[in-house]
């Protein structure tokens, strides 16, 4: 294609001026002026933008006074095609505006003194606090330096805490004095600076308060920097509650450590089902699409209900007079939705290990458990809701009927309800058999289903289940990998978050995790519903295409365990 000719009849009119006048000084002033044009041409009127369109190259050139008037004016005469069209779209789509940066809070930075029981439950507290500072009185240290000893979680969060104050004092023009930057080690989300006691303080507490304790002290720490810094607020950060009582008491700004907690309230926890409202096939019910697959029907819906599903959450529509549906969503794209009805598992053709599931929320968990697809499977509720049981049953199908899995590995938080009974002699299992009784009872159920064989053929069905079973403590899990096992995870809502990571990463290929508790039944110190690890681990799943989560909610145990779970 051929080039279009110079346009020799515009360079010719002008002037020897123009053509002296450096490049260089027009660029700058040109572009500004062109911007006060569009913001220009954005405030006029629609009818007046060709008007402000045909003059913006004067208003560039007389801004520029690189050329004279009579020759501005005859360049503009004849403006060249591209220049015509930069200045339509500089008039039609002005510049984006910029995002703006979420400002941070303008009040002073506070000052957080932290307990001994902070730093042993999170070693990395001290990067959670965002621009405020830190203070560590010298009894804290103390603290640390007697809990470092030892195989205990306690002991490895001390051991690491105390590494991580040796990394922070050892940087690079590290001042204790002045403060050592808490974002030295890399950590950027920590804009404030971490003090250490290096001088006695002036405390005025009680004489009632014995000086010798180590809470006390503390206290006389957070008494002596409240006014030391006033009116810099200071708050005691502290996991006793009987020391933030103490705290306020005195007049003692004193708060629980807040970080650690995944939800406020349990209550608020993801349950895993969602009802699907009385008008659901009034307003979706026009554009849905369903198709069959096997033994499977789907449904592809879109419309008001669709940005509050999250993949592998149950749904289910219950009115009476209409027929009922149950189903799992599988897909979420855009504003559509993928269901994919479940398989009944109420029905005894169904049956899982000659166990049918007795309510809707068993027969969701039931689904759950059984697909192959599904790798970490997550089970709350109260106590007699078929949690283990219906994890077992679904475990032996998958491992001695369909060959699935090579065994079943089972283990639980070792944390006693009341007194502990000391050392247990034995192996590893004959340890951990005083905490399997929730086993062995779900066994016993499991063994009665069989009716069909005999007596001889009943105990060599148990025995044989009882080798492909396999019970570990949770003391030797670092390190390990499990290669296509069924894990089951008793009694979690006792774990930490950072025991639940730890469990959870031992899966190998092919391996299947169900962890399953009560988070009403906690009884690990410090530890609750916000904080537990069950609760971590069904926050952070949530959504996952290979995860799963159910709240049970109706017991099944008996009617004296409901009647007792409901009135004490």
């Amino acid at each position: 294609m051929p080039l279009p000719p110079p346009p020799a009849k515009r360079a010719a009119t002008l002037s020897p001026d123009a053509f002296d006048a450096p490049a260089r000084a027009t660029s700058k002033p040109a572009r500004v002026a062109r911007a006060r044009f569009a913001e220009a041409a954005v405030e006029q009127p629609a009818h007046t933008a060709r008007e402000a369109q045909d003059e913006a190259p004067v208003a560039v050139l007389r801004d520029t006074g690189a050329v004279d008037a009579p020759v501005m004016r005859e360049t503009v005469d004849a403006p060249p095609a591209r220049t015509r069209r930069a200045a339509t779209a500089d008039t039609a789509a002005p510049a984006p505006a910029r995002k703006r940066k979420p400002a941070k809070s303008s009040g002073p930075a506070k000052l957080f003194v932290l307990d001994t029981n902070v730093l042993m439950h999170d070693p990395m507290c001290l990067f959670r606090f965002e621009e405020h500072d830190i203070y560590l009185p010298m009894i804290v240290l103390e603290e640390l330096d007697g809990h470092k000893k030892g195989m205990s979680e306690v002991a490895r969060n001390a051991r690491q805490t105390s590494r991580t104050l040796d990394a922070l004092a050892g940087a690079q023009n590290a001042d204790i004095v002045a403060g050592l930057p808490l974002d030295a080690t890399g950590h950027r989300e920590a804009g404030g600076k971490l003090f250490f006691q290096t001088r006695p303080l002036d405390d005025k507490l009680p004489a009632s308060l014995p000086q010798g304790k180590a809470d006390n002290q503390i206290l006389g720490v957070v008494e002596a920097l409240r006014r030391e810094h006033a009116p810099r607020e200071v708050v005691l950060v502290s996991k006793d509650i009987n020391m933030r009582v103490k705290a306020k008491a005195l007049g003692l700004a004193a708060d629980d450590y807040q970080n650690d907690k995944t939800l406020e309230d349990g209550e608020f926890l993801y349950s895993g089902a969602l009802a699907l409202p009385p008008d659901f096939w009034a307003k979706h019910g026009k554009t849905v699409e369903s198709w069959q697959q096997g033994q499977h029907t789907f449904y592809r819906i879109a419309g008001p209900v669709v940005p509050s599903l999250h993949i592998n959450q149950f749904v289910y529509f219950e009115a009476p007079g209409e027929p009922s549906l149950y189903a799992r969503v599988t897909e979420i794209r855009a504003k559509t939705a993928v269901l994919k009805t479940l398989r009944d598992f109420n029905h005894l053709k169904n049956a899982v290990w000659g166990v049918t599931t007795r309510n809707r929320e068993q027969n969701f968990a039931m689904n759950l458990l059984l697909d192959p697809e599904v790798d970490f499977v997550t089970l709350t509720g109260n106590a007699g809701t078929g949690k283990t049981l219906m994890a077992l049953a679904s475990g032996l199908t998958q491992v001695l009927d369909d060959r699935r899995y090579t065994e079943i590995i089972m283990t639980r938080a070792t944390v006693s309800v009341g007194e502990d009974i000391g050392f247990l002699p034995g192996t590893e299992e004959e340890k951990m058999g005083p905490w399997m009784g929730a086993l062995d009872d779900n066994l016993e159920v499991l063994a009665k289903t069989e009716t069909s064989a005999g007596e001889w053929g009943r105990a060599a069905t148990n025995e044989l289940i009882r080798s492909r079973i396999k019970i570990k403590s949770m003391n030797f899990m670092r390190g390990r990998t499990f290669l296509n096992k069924y894990v089951i995870i008793d009694e979690a809502q006792n774990l930490t978050p950072k025991q639940m990571k730890t469990l959870i990463t031992r899966a190998g290929p092919g391996t299947k995790i169900v962890c399953m508790g009560n988070l009403q039944q906690i009884d690990t110190p410090y530890l609750t519903e916000g904080s537990s690890g069950l609760t971590f681990a069904v926050d952070k799943f949530k959504g996952w295409p290979h995860g799963g989560h159910i709240t049970l909610a109706r017991g099944e145990r008996s009617r004296l365990a409901d009647f007792a779970s409901e009135v004490l």
